[in-house]
């Protein structure tokens, strides 16, 4: 045993050994044997001090006390399955991505979503999604997969707009009949540029969609709870009070706001069909929607005759979808939007909730955070990006995100080295001069004070981007 394990150990119950379970892929790819790899995160635990299991805990199987074992079983994904496993409290944490997590599944130390939404967390020992009267923290590691989930909205968007025909045009290109001179007329088409774009909700993946589309030279206009309103428009993009306010005019709209709480007495969740009928009205004729969020938020009825209308031109969707190995049977919010596509064959793209669990990276550095909080919470009663309540017995040790990706905190600026600040300093010092003297003469500067301050302007803001200091600010 190392010595980093043997300060890890003795931190633990001397007593009791800890199982967790992980129920999803933690590696995106394939390895020589053709199985996808999940052996950087295998060696993170075992560096950590933890141990790395094949398959799933045995009542009689025995376990080294004062360690942490790690039990790997990504094809878990049906409800009976899990409940064999879970439902007497058999592991005491777990791991999920996309695998909904039963109600009655039972975990006294909590669990980790990898990523941000936590609606597919239904264990009642944290309280289900929303995280509300459990016993037992939830977390969830927050902006790991934010890009590679708005990359991949975007990229549906690409599909269709700017909508030049690019495979018919290729096509006539390669077969010899096309003339640029003479031809190009017939194929116009429109830019991006100028385009409204509705974002749904202002959290990591949602901002992050808004950034690219303000770079395309998008209007960009975001709905979400009125205190993101100074920061949402600090960041140049327009805060709209109301769904509809945002989608009023709209060519595109991209909902990122997650399944909310579950309602017990309705039995769906608050945001299930958020995105509806009056919605789709508000938006120009032959609007996109791009649902790279839940499946559910989409009311399936309205989205269909939007579709059949032509209100809606094209709808690109990533939701999940289960598939009984025994009877074949499909399960989950996909199915839904399968159940409408033979209608509008061409008009939608249906992905299986890929955009954030495809790219390799992201799931192995997510999943390895989501092991460093399990074992924070089973050291010391710690927990790292707490989703919901607080339970009774436990410590909130705060948010850990990636730089640039999410809110800023104090704690990004206590890391900056000296030479950081210095640069900042100049830089900010710079641009100051140039506005203090303008403010005192009230004429123009000479064109080596503009040239200055339009340097210094430009290294200051790449320095902050750069640091990932620029964004909303949470206390």
């Amino acid at each position: 045993m190392t010595t980093q394990q043997a300060s890890v150990s003795m931190q633990l119950d001397p007593n009791n050994c800890y199982k967790v379970l992980i129920t999803d892929l933690i590696g995106m790819q394939l390895n020589s044997a053709g199985e996808a790899d999940c052996s950087e995160v295998e060696q993170h635990i075992v560096k950590r001090g933890g141990l790395f299991h094949r398959g799933a805990y045995h009542a009689d199987q025995q376990l080294a006390a004062q360690q942490v074992h790690f039990f790997y079983q990504p094809q878990l994904s049906r409800e009976p399955e899990l409940l064999a496993q879970t439902d007497q409290g058999q592991y005491d944490a777990c791991i999920a991505a996309a695998t909904f997590i039963p109600s009655a599944a039972k975990f006294r130390f909590g669990g980790v979503r990898i990523g941000a939404g936590t609606g597919n967390m239904g264990s009642d020992s944290w309280g289900g999604g929303s995280a509300i009267g459990g016993i037992a923290p939830l977390m969830n590691t927050p902006s790991y997969n934010s890009r590679a989930t708005a990359q991949a909205a975007f990229k549906a968007l690409l599909t269709v707009m700017p909508d030049l025909a690019v495979q018919d045009m290729h096509q006539r290109v390669v077969a010899g009949d096309f003339d640029t001179g003479k031809n190009l007329a017939q194929y116009p088409c429109s830019k991006l540029e100028g385009k409204r774009l509705a974002i749904i909700g202002y959290g990591n993946i949602g901002r992050e969609m808004a950034k690219l589309g303000a770079a395309f030279g998008m209007q960009v206009a975001i709905y979400a709870r009125a205190k993101h309103q100074v920061w949402i428009e600090s960041e140049g993009f327009e805060y709209a009070a109301s769904i509809i306010d945002a989608a009023t005019g709209a060519d595109v709209i991209s909902p990122h706001i997650g399944l909310g709480a579950f309602d017990k007495l309705r039995m769906q969740f608050s945001n299930a069909g958020i995105i509806n009928a009056a919605v789709f009205a508000a938006m120009h004729k032959s609007g996109v929607l791009i649902n790279y969020d839940r499946g559910e938020v989409v009311d399936i009825q309205a989205l269909d005759q939007a579709l059949s209308s032509g209100q809606i031109s094209y709808a690109a969707i990533d939701a999940d979808i289960f598939k009984d190995p025994l009877s074949g049977e499909l399960s989950g919010p996909m199915v839904n939007y399968r159940n409408i596509y033979p209608k509008h064959v061409g008009k939608m793209e249906l992905l299986p909730h890929a955009a954030a669990d495809t790219e390799h990276i992201s799931r192995v550095e997510g999943a390895k955070q989501a092991v460093d909080q399990i074992f924070a919470v089973i050291q010391d009663r710690q927990v790292i990006n707490l989703v919901g309540d607080l339970p009774t017995g436990f410590i909130d040790a705060g948010a850990k995100t990636v730089p640039g990706v999410g809110k800023i905190t104090t704690h990004n600026f206590t890391e900056l080295t000296p030479n950081q600040i210095k640069r900042l300093q100049q830089s900010s010092q710079t641009i100051a001069h140039f506005w203090q003297q303008m403010h005192q003469t009230n004429e123009p500067q000479s064109a080596e004070q503009v040239e200055k301050l339009l340097l210094a302007s430009n290294q200051y803001c790449s320095m902050m981007q750069r640091l990932g200091l620029l964004g909303p600010f949470e206390k």
